[in-house]
């Protein structure tokens, strides 16, 4: 069953109402038990890093979390905040993440562009993954903060907004989106669709 990390404060009934319109059967996920028979995990993301890390501290989902995807490898989509927060640290309130990853999140230059970012941008796909390939296209962001990993190679997909940045990354069984892989059209479902079809390890 593909699990949606609903932490009140994220936009975990969008992309639950983007799974059921492509067929998949998901459910919102707000507690530990919740987890038990997760397939797939999902993290959306809406906010600061700061809230979405003191939300997952109080339902006490950190440790099942990194159970199932340090460590049993359940394929994992991080969408936006849910981005940010697999990095070690955020500038946005100075807040510590889960350091599944290595690097940092940063804030763009409101003297150089408009902060947020909001709408359309074109992504450039630049490696294979286990999904299917991803054409470069146009897909929806909403973001003030963009991430620096320190190992290149986990840079899945670039864009251009006061010069490159990270648009996409992905390492191992983490995938993880800076643009709103639900609300970016036919090109996002897609992309939402190649993620679910992934076989998951057995428990």
């Amino acid at each position: 069953m593909i699990k949606i990390i609903d932490y009140k404060a994220g936009n975990a009934p969008s992309v639950l109402h983007a799974l059921k319109h492509l067929g998949h059967k998901a459910e919102l996920a707000s507690g530990v038990m919740d987890l038990s028979n997760a397939t797939h995990i999902i993290l959306p993301g809406v906010g600061s890093a700061k809230a979405t890390m003191e939300s997952l501290k109080e339902m006490n989902l950190i440790p099942k979390l990194e159970k199932m995807i340090m460590t049993r490898k359940l394929p994992f989509l991080g969408i936006c905040v849910g981005m940010h927060v697999l990095f070690e640290y955020s500038e946005e309130e100075n807040a510590a993440c889960l350091a599944w990853l290595k690097g940092r999140v940063i804030k763009y230059d409101s003297q150089n562009v408009r902060v947020p970012q909001m709408g359309w941008n074109q992504v450039n796909f630049k490696k294979n993954t286990p999904l299917a390939k991803t054409p470069d296209g146009y897909f929806y962001f909403v973001n003030s903060y963009h991430v620096e990993p320190d190992d290149e190679d986990e840079v899945w997909a670039t864009a251009d907004y006061d010069g490159k940045f990270v648009a996409a990354i992905q390492c191992e069984n983490i995938y993880a989106t800076q643009f709103h892989i639900e609300k970016s059209g036919k090109e996002g479902l897609a992309l939402l669709n190649s993620f679910v079809s992934q076989s998951s390890p057995s428990v």
